[in-house]
């Protein structure tokens, strides 16, 4: 799910990028705002850090004593992704293994559909392996749009990135095509 948040970060600028017409100071916060943001890729609590959407306060800046860089609080909004429990999405498989299939959906890479999680599919190996529905012989293989549910998912601190474990069991859940 996306969703819409405000937070408040601490922004160091070099002393050398202060202005004292201030307008390059505020750009220069802008631009080091962005390159922390980019660099988060994603928390257990928000998610996925996606854009940020408006720049809504500058705080007083305190100077640092040892660098004499200066410290900023800045409020801001931006657009996370969250994967939740229950939450029906969709995205693509991108790989195919004997014991189930890895689906990328927005900016998450690493969800799980294992096999046991598909009713009436079969592994079909080969070059291009797949899952096949024994009644429907829709399949699924690399490329395929899949409509799933969130079983669990899981925030790996070390990684600083998301897992998640899906299914296909449930009404209007599978292949999109």
């Amino acid at each position: 799910m996306y969703l819409k948040s405000r937070l408040s970060w601490n922004v160091q600028i070099p002393a050398e990028s202060v202005d004292p017409e201030g307008l390059m100071l505020q750009k220069a916060i802008l631009v080091h705002l962005l390159d922390t943001f980019a660099v988060k890729k994603c928390s257990r609590d928000l998610g996925y850090f996606l854009a940020v959407t408006t720049l809504d306060h500058i705080g007083k800046g305190v100077v640092r004593h040892l660098s004499g860089d200066i410290l900023f609080p800045v409020e801001f909004s931006c657009i996370t992704f969250k994967m939740f429990t229950g939450e029906v999405l969709e995205g693509t498989a991108h790989k195919i293994q004997k014991h189930g299939v890895f689906v990328k959906c927005g900016p998450a890479e690493k969800i799980y559909l294992s096999h046991r999680k598909m009713p009436d599919y079969d592994y079909v190996p080969g070059d291009n392996p797949i899952f096949r529905n024994q009644k429907s012989g829709k399949k699924i293989e690399k490329g395929t749009a899949v409509k799933f549910m969130v079983l669990a998912e899981k925030y790996e601190e070390n990684e600083k990135d998301s897992r998640a474990v899906v299914s296909l069991e449930g009404n209007y859940l599978g292949p999109l095509s």
